[in-house]
């Protein structure tokens, strides 16, 4: 079977680099997940990582259908992991089949990158008005002009719905201008493991990863005693 016809050619098999930049030890691992997520993600600000809040969001539907797209994190405490979106989005209609959910955070500018796997809940009407509210005037009105993940036949139909809302919810300046959508709020992942990779040469690569000791328990990122650690395999 031949490459693609068009376009250039790469080597692919090619591509690797050498994982040299550091470590992780056990001596070294923070006590709870959420400490160690903090410190890692501090350490991709300080690197200028671009978006260092992106994160890849998989899911499943009710069929066993996956999907991934790329998420922002907006609140990480506790509980867990929080991201925003349309409930009747692609996303948000697998999460309502199927409320399991995989994270992943790939700061490849570090060679690491986190995996958390958990339970999805939504988040209250009164957290997601918080945040919504927080939003640039652009991005609330974007949330009511997109059925997101619904066919269109043009962007131009995106455009004219916009230009309609605006006129409906005018800036005002006010964070109450533009409404929460009923469709639009958030959800946390709640972990019941997150694992820490760090790239090492000849791919002995370090992955240490937090379990949570009762998965029927509510989640809590920041207590030691809910948790175990083990070592995979690279």
């Amino acid at each position: 079977m031949s490459d693609f016809a068009a376009g250039p050619q790469h080597d692919l098999a090619g591509m690797r680099l050498h994982y040299d930049q550091g470590r992780l030890v056990e001596g070294d691992l923070a006590p709870t997940p959420g400490e160690q997520f903090a410190r890692w993600l501090a350490d991709a600000v300080a690197a200028e990582v671009v978006e260092p809040n992106a994160m890849v969001l998989a899911t499943s539907d009710a069929d066993g259908v996956p999907s991934g797209r790329t998420v922002l994190l907006k609140a990480a405490d506790p509980r867990g992991f929080v991201f925003y979106s349309n409930h009747q989005s692609q996303k948000g209609r697998a999460l309502a089949a199927n409320p399991r959910a995989s994270l992943v955070f790939p700061w490849y500018a570090l060679t690491r990158q986190v995996v958390v796997v958990g339970e999805v809940e939504q988040v209250s009407r009164e957290e997601a008005q918080a945040y919504f509210s927080s939003r640039p005037y652009g991005s609330r009105l974007g949330a009511w002009a997109s059925a997101q993940s619904t066919v269109i036949a043009s962007r131009d139909v995106l455009k004219a719905r916009y230009a309609e809302l605006s006129a409906v919810f005018p800036d005002t300046g006010s964070a109450s201008d533009v409404p929460l959508p009923d469709a639009w709020g958030g959800y946390v992942v709640r972990p019941v493991s997150v694992e820490f990779w760090q790239g090492r040469p000849s791919r002995l690569h370090d992955r240490l990863r937090f379990v949570r000791l009762d998965e029927s328990a509510p989640s809590a990122l920041d207590d030691p005693t809910a948790w175990r650690t083990e070592r995979l395999s690279p």
